[in-house]
């Protein structure tokens, strides 16, 4: 089925993936009744090393959404990874929001729930264990996990693996 008169363009594929944590409906009492608006937590990656976290209000849906897009480009972090995992163990706190983050062994795979995984997920981590304790709001522990990942040192390179790459630049 080809149409005639209009070329049949190829969506791109977009920069980063993203996954809506939360969507609520807010809303404010004012005089004359009710007023609705969205708040939507949103987390973006591209499966490489970048992440990052969006909230933001709209009148609708999609313009929260579309919001949030653009606080989570504007919160993105940049973590280095340890082959398909993170280097080491980490423990962070924001708030009452309590996360820990382990390496685990290849093939392992992601254990961790909800905004953890979504996390860790979109930043391109494929074995990691995780538990999160206190605050179960999504937007808290997401921001918590991200804080975890900051704290993250570089890995480690072994030295026999520096010196085949000083051979390979000399």
């Amino acid at each position: 089925m080809v149409k005639q008169g209009k070329k049949m363009a190829r969506r791109e594929k977009p920069e980063f993936d993203q996954k809506l944590l939360n969507l609520a409906r807010v809303t404010r009492v004012v005089k004359g009744g009710r007023r609705f608006r969205f708040r939507a937590t949103l987390v973006i990656g591209n499966r490489k090393g970048k992440v990052g976290v969006g909230v933001a209000k709209g009148s609708d849906v999609s313009d929260a959404i579309q919001k949030a897009f653009n606080d989570a480009k504007k919160n993105m972090v940049t973590i280095e990874l340890s082959g398909s995992t993170i280097s080491h163990d980490v423990l962070a706190k924001l708030g009452s929001a309590r996360v820990l983050l382990k390496p685990a062994s290849e093939g392992r795979g992601i254990i961790a729930g909800g905004a953890v995984r979504s996390v860790v997920n979109l930043l391109g981590v494929k074995d990691i264990v995780s538990k999160s304790l206190g605050a179960s709001n999504p937007l808290n522990v997401a921001r918590v996990t991200i804080k975890a990942l900051l704290m993250l040192k570089a890995p480690r390179v072994p030295k026999a693996v520096k010196e085949v790459k000083e051979e390979k630049v000399a």
